[in-house]
């Protein structure tokens, strides 16, 4: 209570917790240890990990789920501590290359737009080449990938501008750091596939500390895979022609060949049908969907040939050859027969799609990196443990022998909160189940006065729920897919009154404290889709290996998704608020009670009726500055 942190940061809170995690972390990382911790919401386990790390004298790498929390540590929480500790310590910041300004691709777009004269001004101003300092034009705009490169596309020292490349500064700048910040993504880019190209960076390394480490073996599966998309397709056919009008090979119908291309992916995707799908490639069949897949590859290797003559008449065109290449082996080898250890799977989207090759088990690959070298490796989240039992973690990434503690929330639930399990649901997979969801909800929004995220485990629940509550609300509805993210979260907060309707992004790293959200209303429990082809495929060998897919898989990561989506809740010691587990499993099955042991002590009711009175007293407690008890 009287260090430098209390001293130095207005409106610091001394927690034991905190203490307790910052010590055993400062233990891991002396003795080159292996640790996992969990800590609840509110533990405040940035601070619990930047404070050993500082003081530490390593080199230390994290890593977190997503840019946004990168950028959050880099530029704010990372600077606090540092200086409140008055520590030397250089830091940088690290990102993929689809973050940075690519000059060179710049350079090769002749036409102009509105858009592009903002980035051409900003190009001249910008020491760091992020295009997140880009304001006005979405994360998601189509410009971007044509701005930006990718280790395929960069030609490297034949660049006019390598000197000046935004990519090579940051690299530079991460290596002679002390303490590096990046993301899981660009992590395990570089550790699976050396693409970002600093395999120089983690041997270097002393620490490294993942953040929101519950998201790692997802990511892990993605990066020791591989795929071939139309965005892929799409993106070399573009650079095929920017290229050849940059180089001049003379290569005769290499044009023509890339314009082949891009039809046969566009009659790729018009064969596999409308509706979004997710399956194995296997149990897809018929003439039509053989006969597209064929022209597809045939179309690439035809491209590919004349690539490969052009590819002699300059750096650009060798890049793209090389690319060529490198998704003709991929969609061979996906035609010819996965390897036992991979599962091959298809997804659509509404114009494209994605052929994937997922490893069925990544815990082998991952755990002989923690062997290469001395170093010490942190796993934290709020979300690790199944009811303070971390083994399912632990076996997703081979951690079997490391040292593991949990850390509950300090918040008071039993004052802050209530959770309300509703009547008379019928079992989540009745055709109008989400249609009884929205009617159970109607009464608490009009008790909440909106200020309510509604979270549901798929689209077409989503969609259903939004044609119900249409014209039932006199409250803001702001649906997700209708803006981005940001700015769905921006105006959620401005409005102060909306209902939030989401899926998967909105279950977790969203944080809106205070008054604006006062009430979470969870569709059912959210387990991974049965059909789901790498789940099955998964399931199928822990099978056959006597253990229980269900137990062992399935019921753990519902448990830890239900946990990330109800901890949207409550953010601080002053949020108060109810959340509303719809799903009448929870009480019918013997699995719930798993559920509910994993969750914060919240005091549960099944009446609506006390409810309305949490509400009530939340509002009085508002005008006289008391927070609401909900044991009343």
């Amino acid at each position: 209570p009287e260090g430098p942190l209390a001293g130095n940061l207005p409106g610091f809170v001394s927690r034991p917790s905190q203490r307790d995690m910052a010590t055993r972390i400062e233990q891991a990382i002396a003795e080159h240890g292996i640790f996992i911790a969990e800590s609840g919401t509110g533990t405040g386990k940035t601070f619990a990990y930047l404070v050993p790390a500082l003081l530490s004298g390593r080199k230390v790498l994290i890593s977190t789920g997503t840019k946004h929390l990168q950028d959050q540590i880099y530029f704010r929480d990372l600077p606090r501590v540092r200086d409140a500790l008055a520590v030397p310590v250089q830091t940088a910041l690290l990102k993929g290359r689809a973050n940075y300004l690519c000059q060179h691709r710049l350079g090769l777009i002749g036409e102009s737009s509105p858009d592009l004269e903002l980035v051409r001004d900003w190009s001249r101003r910008t020491r760091s080449g992020d295009i997140g300092e880009v304001s006005g034009i979405p994360e998601d705009s189509p410009l971007w990938p044509q701005l930006t490169s990718t280790a395929d596309n960069c030609i490297g020292t034949q660049c006019g501008s390598y000197e000046e490349c935004f990519v090579r500064r940051a690299r530079k700048e991460a290596l002679e750091a002390d303490v590096l910040v990046v993301n899981h993504h660009l992590f395990f880019a570089d550790l699976a596939l050396k693409v970002e190209g600093f395999g120089q960076l983690l041997p270097g390394v002393d620490a490294v500390i993942f953040d929101e480490a519950h998201q790692l073996a997802d990511i892990a599966s993605v990066f020791f895979g591989f795929s071939v998309s139309r965005g892929q397709l799409d993106q070399l056919v573009r650079d095929t022609v920017a290229e050849e009008l940059r180089e001049h090979s003379g290569v005769s119908g290499l044009r023509k060949a890339a314009g082949d291309l891009e039809k046969a992916a566009a009659d790729f995707r018009l064969a596999l049908g409308k509706e979004p799908r997710r399956e194995a490639w296997g149990a897809l069949s018929g003439k039509r969907f053989h006969d597209a897949f064929a022209q597809l590859l045939e179309r690439l290797s035809a491209l590919g040939e004349l690539l490969s003559l052009a590819a002699g008449h300059g750096e650009g065109l060798a890049s793209v050859a090389a690319r060529a290449e490198e998704l003709i082996d991929r969609l061979y080898l996906i035609k010819d027969g996965a390897p036992n250890e991979y599962v091959p799977w298809l997804e659509t989207r509404t114009r494209g799609f994605q052929i994937a090759m997922t490893p069925l088990d990544v815990s082998r690959r991952f755990s002989e990196h923690l062997l290469d070298g001395e170093r010490s490796w942190i796993f934290t989240s709020a979300t690790l443990a199944v009811n303070g039992d971390f083994s399912h973690f632990q076996r997703q990434l081979g951690l079997a022998d490391a040292d593991t503690a949990c850390w509950q929330s300090p918040f008071d639930y039993a004052r802050q909160g209530l959770m309300y399990l509703p009547e008379g649901l019928s079992d989540p997979g009745t055709a109008t189940y989400t249609e009884q969801v929205v009617e159970a909800s109607l009464p608490v929004l009009e008790a909440s006065g909106g200020r309510a995220f509604m979270l549901f485990t798929s689209y077409r629940a989503l969609h259903i729920a939004a044609r119900k509550l249409a014209g039932q609300l006199p409250y803001p509805v702001l649906i997700q897919g209708d803006a981005p993210r940001s700015e769905l979260l921006e105006r959620f907060r401005e409005l102060g009154n909306a209902v939030l309707l989401g899926t998967a992004s909105f279950w977790e790293g969203v944080d809106v404290r205070g008054e604006a959200l006062s009430c979470v209303i969870i569709d059912k429990l959210p387990f991974a889709a049965p059909d789901d082809p790498v789940l099955r495929a998964r399931a199928r060998v822990l099978e056959e290996q006597g253990g229980n897919p269900f137990r062992e898989m399935q019921l753990p990561q519902a448990v830890i998704a239900l946990k990330q989506g109800v901890g949207r809740l409550i953010r601080d010691e002053t949020d108060t608020g109810v959340l509303v587990l719809c799903d009448p499993r929870l009480l019918s099955k013997g699995y719930g009670k798993i559920f509910l042991a994993s969750l914060p002590p919240l005091p549960r009711t099944r009446e609506l009726a006390q409810v309305q009175e949490f509400f009530a007293r939340s509002a009085a407690g508002a005008e006289s500055g008391v927070v609401a008890d909900s044991t009343g």
